[in-house]
Order: structure tokens, then C-alpha cells, then sequence
């Protein structure tokens, strides 16, 4: 795709990753939380590949992305028609919710806030390209599953698209809390750090969200086990989002872009 008279971006992943995903029987996105990197060159974006053209290249070899911009500010639809017109229709975007409604009001009065996010994504979802939504909760956001449950009850968000929640305090990791996650298909966010790592509980029915953020990235074995693991789930029907850390090396993207072809070889 272009978004000017240059030529279309050439690379062999492309016909790769399209090959991959034209079965429709692929049930696994991996990407990276963002792809707006100038350091990842050149070990993932090729040096001639101008910023303005960074996600028509990320799209050329990974298939979803995990927008954070949201989590401070909504976007245009200048820029939403930007994403999707240099994304191929197999790609999906998830979006981090707005810290206004995370972490300012912690889930409280943010019918409003919640209701002005998801309008401002409706391009998105207009397209069919909507992944999941991520809420992701502060650390010292201590359990309390009747504020959680009022939240997941919003009408607005009933009739959103899919939701993921990232606890991120031990005190959460309760069968009552991912009872109540699965009473609402909201799926619990599996991540895992250097400061905590989420069980591995899926809660919602059809889906599972990954959020893969050690430092330093992963090595080939640890790619390869995750390949293996996403492939097993997305066996069952289900479908698997995966985000790879985003840091000053590419380690993240290239270890989404080995996970897909790790994937691939296991059909």
C-alpha cells in the first residue's frame, strides 16, 4: 500500500506472512506494544524505510499491533484512516484504554470517559480490524471485585468489542476474580515481568491476550515454547493475541515475526 507516489514496499515476509494468514485458519496474532521506533533500524525496519512508513512495514511481517498512544490520548480519524489504509485487512489493532479511566479514576464515573474512547475507535471497528481492549490497572490498584464488576457491567462496554483486563497486583488472582472476569468473556491479560507474572487463568471463551514483556526480550527456545503453547490454544478455537515488549532493540518485533513462522511450522 502506499500513502504517496513512492512504490509500494517490497520484502519477501510479506509473501510469507501471507501465505500464513490466507488459510483462515490462523488464530494467532503476534506483535509488539507499538511500532514507532526509528531504533529498530536496521535491524527491523530496512534503513531506506522513511518513519512515515514504519507500520506499512510492520504490516508487511506481523499481523496485529498493540496501540499505547491511547492510553494518553485519542486519536483522530485523520490517523485512524492512516493506520488502516497501510495495514492489509487480516490485521488487527488492540488499544490501551485511557489512563483517565484506569488509573485517575480507577474504574469510577468513567461512563462518559469510556463512552468518548470507544467513539473515537469506531473507524476501527467500522473496518472489522478491531482487536481487543486492553485495561490495563496501576499496581497499587488493590482488588475489589464489586468496583470491577460495575465496571464490566457499563452498557458501553457490554457492547464493546473484546476486553482484556491487566491486574497487576496479586491481590486479584483470585477464583472469585476470574469467576467474575468469566461471567463477562473479559479475558484476563496474561503478562509477565521482571515484577510479576499473571497465572495463567483464561477467562474468556473464545479468546486469550499475552503481554510478554521480560527484559532483554526472549531467546529462540523461549520463542519456540510460546509457538507451541499459542498453537495448542488456538487448536481449541480459540483466538490468541500476543505482544512482545517494545524496547530501544527490535528484539520484540523479530521474536512476533519468529513466533508466527514457529507457528506456522507446527500446522
Amino acid at each position: 500500500m502506499t500513502t504517496d507516489s513512492q512504490p509500494a514496499l517490497e520484502h519477501p515476509v510479506l509473501r510469507q506472512r501471507t501465505a500464513f494468514t490466507a488459510e483462515g485458519q490462523d488464530r494467532i496474532f503476534a506483535g509488539t506494544s507499538g511500532w514507532a521506533y526509528p531504533s529498530w533500524k536496521p535491524g527491523f525496519y530496512p534503513k531506506e524505510v522513511p518513519a512515515r512508513r514504519f507500520l506499512e512495514h510492520y504490516a508487511t511481517r506481523l499481523n496485529t499491533v498493540e496501540v499505547n498512544y491511547t492510553f494518553r490520548a485519542l486519536p483522530e480519524k485523520d490517523q485512524l484512516a492512516g493506520w488502516l489504509a497501510a495495514t492489509p485487512p487480516d490485521f488487527r489493532f488492540a488499544f490501551k484504554a485511557p489512563e483517565l479511566i484506569t488509573h485517575r479514576r480507577r474504574l469510577l464515573d468513567c461512563g462518559d470517559a469510556l463512552k468518548e474512547f470507544l467513539t473515537s475507535i469506531k473507524p476501527v471497528r467500522q473496518a472489522e480490524r478491531l482487536g481487543p481492549l486492553l485495561f490495563q490497572l496501576p499496581p497499587n490498584f488493590k482488588a475489589d471485585l464489586p468496583r470491577l464488576k460495575s465496571f464490566l457491567k457499563l452498557p458501553a462496554l457490554r457492547r464493546a468489542a473484546r476486553v482484556a483486563i491487566e491486574l497487576r497486583n496479586e491481590g486479584w488472582f483470585t477464583p472469585e476474580c476470574f469467576d467474575l472476569l468469566r461471567a463477562h468473556n473479559a479475558a484476563l491479560c496474561i503478562a509477565e515481568s521482571e515484577d510479576l507474572k499473571t497465572p495463567e487463568v483464561h477467562t474468556a471463551a473464545d479468546f486469550s491476550y499475552y503481554r510478554l514483556r521480560m527484559p532483554g526480550g526472549y531467546d529462540a527456545v523461549s520463542v519456540e515454547a510460546h509457538a507451541k503453547q499459542f498453537r495448542k490454544l488456538a487448536g481449541k478455537g480459540r483466538e490468541v493475541f500476543v505482544y512482545y515488549k517494545h524496547e530501544d532493540e527490535p528484539n520484540g518485533p523479530l521474536a512476533a515475526e519468529n513466533l508466527q513462522r514457529g507457528c506456522a511450522a507446527l500446522r
